[in-house]
């Protein structure tokens, strides 16, 4: 059997998804960090990629399709998010800040959440804030490299058809 080629690799990418949601849930108790809007909407956008790789791979035919794009749609704007962030993270200390005058539609979200089940959904640091690197790369930096991962799979996915077929 070839992973890339069959529905298991959908599983697969579900449990990744879900690894770095549950990561970033352990790491932010254990380490005591404290995550942005940005971290905690890209939090969101891995629960929402966990949700449709699973539905990718128990879905049949024309769902498992839906299911695929529904991941390209949500992989590509969380590697925007990302990137942004990564950006934030790179500038000189004190240069900038993702402090607006007025909130955002990510942070106006993110707040209401927030305030419905803050031990999950509370962003308490700033954006611009590298808390964390791992083997030099902050966590900004690994939520772009798995964005982008889960972006070219699903890209790849749709144009080939024996990896959404049954």
């Amino acid at each position: 059997m070839n992973l890339l080629k069959s529905k298991y690799l959908w599983l697969l990418m579900s449990l990744f998804a879900a690894g770095l949601v549950i990561g970033s849930f352990v790491l932010t108790t254990w380490l005591n960090l404290h995550p942005c809007h940005l971290c905690i909407f890209q939090r969101l956008l891995f629960m929402l990629l966990t949700l449709f790789a699973l539905l990718a791979f128990f879905a049949p035919g024309v769902s498992r399709r839906v299911a695929v794009f529904a991941s390209l749609l949500v992989s590509a704007p969380g590697a925007g998010v990302a990137a942004y962030q990564s950006w934030l993270q790179a500038q000189p200390p004190g240069s900038i800040s993702c402090v607006a005058g007025e909130p955002g539609l990510i942070e106006r979200w993110v707040e209401w959440l927030g305030e419905r089940a803050p031990e999950l959904f509370l962003a308490t640091g700033f954006c611009e804030e590298a808390e964390l690197s791992i083997l030099g790369l902050t966590l900004a930096n690994w939520a772009l490299l798995s964005f982008a991962a889960f972006f070219f799979v699903a890209l790849w996915a749709l144009f080939n058809k024996s990896s959404i077929q049954p």
